[in-house]
């Protein structure tokens, strides 16, 4: 699908223009995602998008929100939450978010709250659309899920290894923005 008909990109616009974002620096990177949405149009969401092109992430809390489910990512090798890109036909980002969370972690019924909780940009190797890696950057709009009472999760091929943590107690590894992105998750009501 071209970026031209990726119906995703007016939700991704109405979610980052009305997003009350946390602090300067979210509001800062709200205002460039918008920008690159404005250069781009539906080719911001495109994995084809070589300069970098937006993606969709969760922070996956237990029901007693004390645990946190991360995946050790096979490129970066280290702890993040679950995520990746808004396939064609997807509608919005939540759904897209909410794909990529029970596709990497096998686990239904995960209620998904449709507000970001942040916004990150890194820099990535990723395939394009023909299977190809070469170097971008994910845009990534995070949001926040709750598992159901007692979900076991099931690693998927995606992922070197899938598990809980103590939300005060996240793995070494995991970097500055998960720890943010966990926090956040948690001041949710």
């Amino acid at each position: 699908m071209t970026g031209a008909e990726q119906p995703c990109a007016a939700d991704a616009r109405r979610v980052l223009a009305t997003w009350r974002a946390p602090d300067a620096d979210q509001a800062e990177m709200r205002d460039r995602f918008l920008e690159f949405l404005d250069v781009h149009g539906a080719a911001a969401l495109d994995r084809g998008q070589r300069i970098g092109h937006l993606t969709a992430s969760t922070v996956v809390l237990d029901a007693t929100r004390s645990r946190v489910l991360l995946t050790l990512h096979p490129l970066i090798g280290q702890w993040v939450q679950l995520g990746g890109h808004v396939e064609p036909g997807e509608a919005t980002l939540a759904q897209a978010a909410g794909r990529e969370a029970f596709e990497e972690s096998g686990i239904a019924g995960l209620c998904l709250d449709p507000v970001p909780i942040g916004l990150d940009r890194h820099p990535v190797t990723c395939r394009d659309s023909r299977g190809e890696r070469s170097p971008s950057a994910h845009l990534d709009v995070t949001f926040r899920a709750v598992a159901p009472a007692g979900a076991q999760h099931i690693r998927s091929e995606e992922s070197i290894d899938l598990a809980w943590f103590p939300v005060e107690a996240l793995p070494p590894g995991a970097d500055d923005v998960t720890h943010r992105l966990v926090a956040a998750a948690l001041r949710r009501p």
